[in-house]
Parts: structure tokens; C-alpha cells; sequence
């Protein structure tokens, strides 16, 4: 376990133990009556929302009910063999997680790092962040008429982040040293790391009945239906193929100011496919109702033709203030292949993006942050500089200097010849040489290899990047595995590199850049720090964006973590858009307004699906909205 004055695995495990055992042994001391309890709580300033607010704005509030949505697998995930999203065996289907399960806290879609009370009436930051206490509201409910209690919260923290649960999951919780059981209705967490992060990351616990399973270990409880409090629960399953989710007409929040407008839908359906060709034709014959895209080559030949030209299917490619983290092609950094920062650089000169860049609907990856304030600009602040300064002899110096820019060909043989020879010096440098046949070599003789893992699935210009590394003498082959081998091969470390995406933020989300950038040597679970960096100055700019109390120093800390990030080159930046392309069936209303941040489809992050939660079916033969 990690982060500052972390309890030891030995203290988790028998906190757990007590909890499941009796939750009332964990009990802290009571909270006094005349305590207050805000709905919402938000780092930088005061809520958007005042206590009582009728509904978000991005909803419509008297939106009609029923009709059916349908919708594809919308990741890796082609099959599925469980309904227990929370243990680590097996593959729970998509969805269970937005429709069926609640989670104490959500995000507004409105305004950074806030949370507003959905089975939480009210919530209390400590003012040094070393707590978080939820009092739970009276109404909530589970879908068998049971309410929500203590016990439950309890029950349910124990469980992911048990050792049955999955190494994602825990992760999510290394910064809570324990949860307490204040009375029936009050929990509260003790957090070792105190930042924005951890607290919000708390009010994201998704929980569920102490019943569910009858008390069965976690791994035991398989296809048992959820007992949880979301709008829905489980219907019809066909397992590995079809699942579908009901709307239960005794919802509990459905007049909450969180929750009015929202899951409109009578039923969700979610149809699983092999193949996202497949999906893609089961899309056009009016299987599913919504896609969205995320291959360019698809978006701009396929999304096309009479159903789109006569309004069958509107088509758009979606816009939010989100920003996007690192798309690379990402270095295994325990590979001593790659720990001369000079070979990492030389793999950054051979790769032309603008080459590959067909449809021009992509914009190379240049920041930890694009499209954000929190990207580096110019030259280093006054701030910046005084987390940086104390660690000048370990930093490359074009840290100190402006911001990376990645190499740009602009399309011309001249630009992309000049970047292999300077590609070629560095290699040189860190000692690679050509042989006779040409095979780059190192001292010992060692050819330079490189293996690239995927799953087939990606529209990467692997072909015109293996043409460069030949030129300079290195081999580039690739593994193609399916979704399962391929994240079974990632977790156990058993790759060179691979194309990862690390997604869309509000703001910068420090849990999560630990678990992607900390300190590789501090945890050897499977799967985690991902990329196995080890370095003390990405380390101490992590902790000064956990230590940062207003907007400026988070901005301050995160411009120096990605000009640290950036300059060391460990990876290959790739590419990103702010476009969330989506065509679907015009059979749909839409609120009037859209929240600043959002997603059309994907599941990370909490941030809210707009068309899933808040769209509504129209009669038919209505058109559009």
C-alpha cells in the first residue's frame, strides 16, 4: 500500500474483517446534533447549485418516459459471464455501473471538482482533508423496498476493496486508512491523503445491499441480480450476448434535484459484438441506436449515405470542455531497452504523425493536458520554477525552457529524413550501432527489437513507423491478441509497448496519475504503475498538485509534472481529439442544453453521459426534437 502514513495491509485487512464481522466495532464517536451538513461540497469555491435546487440545467426536468434505448458494447468487452461488477474473475457486462448502481456523491457537469449528495443528503469535509462523513438520506432505498444503511456503505467498502475485488478497484481506495460507522444513517472516512482527489473519490463509492448474494464471498456472488438503488435494475440477461436493464418505477431519487430529467428510457438494452465492423452494420440496419465512433477512417467513409441524408440518422461530432490526457505509444520503463532517455528520444524523432494523419481529424498529443490551463505555456512561472529549481541536476534542462513540442514532419520527406539522423546521433550516443547487415546493435550485440501489443483493433500507421525504425536499423513487430489475453499480458508487464489512452478529465485527477506515473519500486501488485516509472521529480510534482488548496497552485504544480513528464519521453505522444463523434437514429428528444463537461457514451470517470442519462424517446414517426 502507498501514500503518506498509509495504513499497512495488515491494519486494512482486519479492519475489514471487523467490519464484516460487526460493523458497529468500527464505530466512531458520534457526530453533535447542531452539526451542519452542506448538500455539496467543491475544492475551489462554493457550489453551483444552492441546497434544494429543483434540477440540473442540462436536463429537461418534465422530459417524457418510456421507450426502449439500445446500445453496443462500448469497450474491449465483446462477451460477459457475471453480473458482479466488483470481483476480480470474469467479465461483468457495460452499464451496471451508470444505470444500476449509486454511488454516494455525484458531479455536477457544470463545474470542477464538486460533488452534490445523491445517497448522501449531506456531506462534511474536514477542513485539513484528513476526513469525509456522508449522513445518508432517509429516503433512499435498494430495488427490493429495503433502505439504505451504514451497514450497507460498510459492507460495500469492504467488499472492493477486499482482496477478491479487482487491483482497479483497489487502487481507487489506497489514500482511506478506514471507514467508520458513525450511527445508523453517518459514515465517515479517514484519509492519509489529503487532497481534492481523495475526497472526491470517496463520494464515488457505489453501494449495495449487505443481502445481495446472501453472504456469499465476492467471488461466489455471479449471476445473483444486483440488489442495488439505481434506476433500474437487471431484466432479461442472455449471458455474453444481450442484457437488459428495466426502469424501476419506484425509484427513490427520481424527484431528487440530481436525478430529476434523467433516465427516461423504460428499458436499456446492451447488445454484445466481436467486432466493432459488425456493431457498426447492426448500427446502420437500426439494431442499436446510437454509436459512437473512434475510428477517423470509419467516421469520415461510413457515417454516410441515404439514412443520414433523408434524417434517419442525425450524426455529430460532439464538443465538451473536457480536457485530454496522454494518448502515447507507451514505453514498458522496466525494460533496460529503454533507460537512456537519449534511445526514448530517437523513437519520438522516427515517428511522422502528419504522415499518418489522413482525414486531418486528429491533433498531435503535445501535453499531459491538452486542451487545458494546466498544459505547460512559455517558460516556466515563478511558481513553477520553485518546485522545479530543487531538482535541476535530475531533470533534462529543456525542462526549464519551453514547453515540448512533439516532432512535425508537415508531410515533407526533407523533415522526416533530418529527424532520423538526429534519431540515428542519439542512438549513437547511448551506444547503438549499425552492423554489417544493418541491425542495430548494442555493445553486448543485442539487436534493438521492439514489440508492439494490441488487439488489432487500432487504425495506428504501424506500417509507415516500422518503415522509419528499419531505416535505422530496429525491428518492430506486433502482437495481435484478443481483448482478454491482451489485458491479462498488460497486468503482468509482458510487453514492450502498446497504444494507451488515459482519457478526458474536468481537472487533473492526482488518483489516477499515481496509479499511471507513481513510483513503479513502491508497488509490485499486478497491473499497477503502469508504465514503471521511478523517478523523484515526477514525484514531488504529483505531491504538490495533492497539496494544492486553490486553482492557481494546482495550475502551477501540474504545468511542472507535464513539462517533467514531457521532456523525459516515456512514450511516443500519438494523438487526441476533443470530438466525441456519435451518429444515431432520430427517434430521440434532447434537453435544450448540454453540460460543460460530459461524455456521449464511453463509462470512465463519473463525469455524466448526456444522450444515455438525460435523452428520451419521441413517438413515433415524431422526427427530431
Amino acid at each position: 500500500m502507498n501514500g503518506a502514513g498509509a495504513a499497512p495491509d495488515g491494519r486494512r485487512r482486519a479492519l475489514l474483517a471487523a467490519a464484516v464481522a460487526s460493523p458497529a466495532a468500527l464505530a466512531g464517536p458520534a457526530l453533535p446534533e447542531d452539526a451542519s451538513w452542506p448538500h455539496a461540497w467543491s475544492a475551489f469555491g462554493e457550489p453551483r447549485y444552492p441546497r434544494g435546487f429543483s434540477h440540473f440545467d442540462w436536463v429537461r426536468p418534465d422530459a417524457p418516459r418510456g421507450g426502449r434505448l439500445v446500445l453496443r458494447n462500448p469497450d474491449l468487452r465483446n462477451s460477459f459471464d457475471k453480473l458482479n461488477p466488483f470481483s476480480s474473475r470474469g467479465v461483468a457486462p457495460a452499464g451496471l455501473q451508470i444505470f444500476v448502481f449509486e454511488s454516494l456523491a455525484v458531479l455536477s457537469g457544470d463545474e470542477p471538482l464538486t460533488m452534490y449528495g445523491l445517497l448522501a443528503e449531506g456531506i462534511r469535509v474536514a477542513d485539513d482533508y484528513s476526513s469525509v462523513t456522508y449522513r445518508l438520506h432517509p429516503g433512499a432505498r435498494f430495488s427490493d423496498g429495503s433502505p439504505v444503511l451504514a451497514d450497507d456503505v460498510l459492507h460495500s467498502w469492504s467488499v472492493v476493496t477486499g482482496p477478491q475485488s479487482s487491483v482497479g478497484m483497489r487502487s481507487q481506495w489506497r489514500g482511506v486508512a478506514a471507514l467508520h460507522k458513525v450511527d445508523t444513517h453517518t459514515v465517515r472516512f479517514e484519509l492519509t491523503e489529503r487532497h481534492a482527489d481523495a475526497v472526491l473519490n470517496t463520494g464515488a463509492l457505489r453501494v449495495f445491499s449487505r443481502r445481495w448474494g446472501g453472504g456469499k464471498p465476492n467471488q461466489e456472488v455471479v449471476m445473483e441480480p444486483p440488489i442495488a438503488s439505481g434506476p433500474y435494475r437487471v431484466g432479461a440477461v442472455t449471458l455474453g450476448r444481450q442484457i437488459e436493464l428495466v426502469r424501476n418505477p419506484d425509484y427513490w431519487a427520481a424527484e431528487l434535484g440530481v436525478r430529476r430529467g434523467m433516465f427516461n428510457f423504460d428499458r436499456i438494452v446492451y447488445r454484445y459484438y466481436k467486432d466493432p465492423a459488425i456493431a457498426r452494420e447492426a448500427f446502420k440496419a437500426g439494431d442499436i441506436d446510437l454509436y459512437r465512433e473512434t475510428d477517423a477512417s470509419a467516421w469520415v467513409r461510413l457515417h454516410r449515405g441515404p439514412k443520414w441524408e433523408d434524417g434517419r440518422i442525425s450524426k455529430e461530432a460532439f464538443e465538451s470542455g473536457l480536457g485530454t490526457l496522454m494518448t502515447s505509444f507507451i514505453f514498458n520503463m522496466r525494460r533496460p531497452l529503454f533507460a537512456d532517455r537519449r534511445v526514448r528520444q530517437a523513437l519520438d524523432l522516427s515517428f511522422d504523425f502528419d504522415s499518418g494523419n489522413h482525414h486531418g481529424l486528429f491533433r498531435r498529443a503535445q501535453s499531459m493536458f491538452n486542451d487545458s490551463e494546466f498544459a505547460a505555456q512559455g517558460l516556466p512561472s515563478a511558481g513553477e520554477l520553485q518546485l522545479l529549481e530543487p531538482w535541476r541536476a535530475q531533470l533534462p534542462e529543456a525542462v526549464f525552457g519551453l514547453p515540448y513540442q512533439a516532432p512535425s514532419t508537415q508531410r515533407d520527406p526533407r523533415r522526416l529524413r533530418r529527424h532520423l539522423l538526429q534519431a540515428r546521433a542519439l542512438l549513437e550516443q547511448a551506444g547503438w550501432t549499425l552492423d554489417a547487415a544493418g541491425v542495430l546493435r548494442n555493445g553486448a550485440g543485442q539487436p534493438f527489437v521492439l514489440e508492439f501489443l494490441g488487439t488489432g483493433g487500432t487504425d495506428a500507421p504501424l506500417v509507415e513507423w516500422r518503415a522509419n525504425l528499419e531505416m535505422l536499423g530496429i525491428r518492430l513487430s506486433e502482437r495481435v491478441v484478443d481483448g482478454v489475453l491482451y489485458l491479462r499480458r498488460l497486468n503482468q508487464y509482458e510487453w514492450d509497448l502498446f497504444l494507451g489512452a488515459e482519457g478526458a478529465f474536468v481537472v487533473p485527477n492526482t488518483v489516477l496519475l499515481r496509479e499511471i506515473y507513481g513510483a513503479a519500486r513502491q508497488d509490485g501488485r499486478a497491473g499497477a504503475r503502469i508504465r514503471g516509472i521511478d523517478s523523484p521529480p515526477l514525484e514531488a510534482m504529483l505531491r504538490a498538485m495533492e497539496r494544492a488548496r486553490t486553482r492557481e497552485q494546482l495550475r502551477d504544480a501540474a504545468r511542472a509534472f507535464d513539462r517533467v513528464a514531457m521532456w523525459n519521453h516515456w512514450g511516443v505522444p500519438y494523438r487526441y481529439t476533443s470530438a466525441q463523434w456519435v451518429s444515431w437514429w432520430n427517434r430521440f428528444g434532447q434537453p435544450a442544453r448540454r453540460p460543460r463537461y460530459f461524455n456521449a457514451e464511453s463509462l470512465g470517470n463519473g463525469i455524466p453521459r448526456w444522450p444515455l442519462q438525460t435523452w428520451w424517446a419521441l413517438p413515433a414517426g415524431a422526427g427530431r426534437a
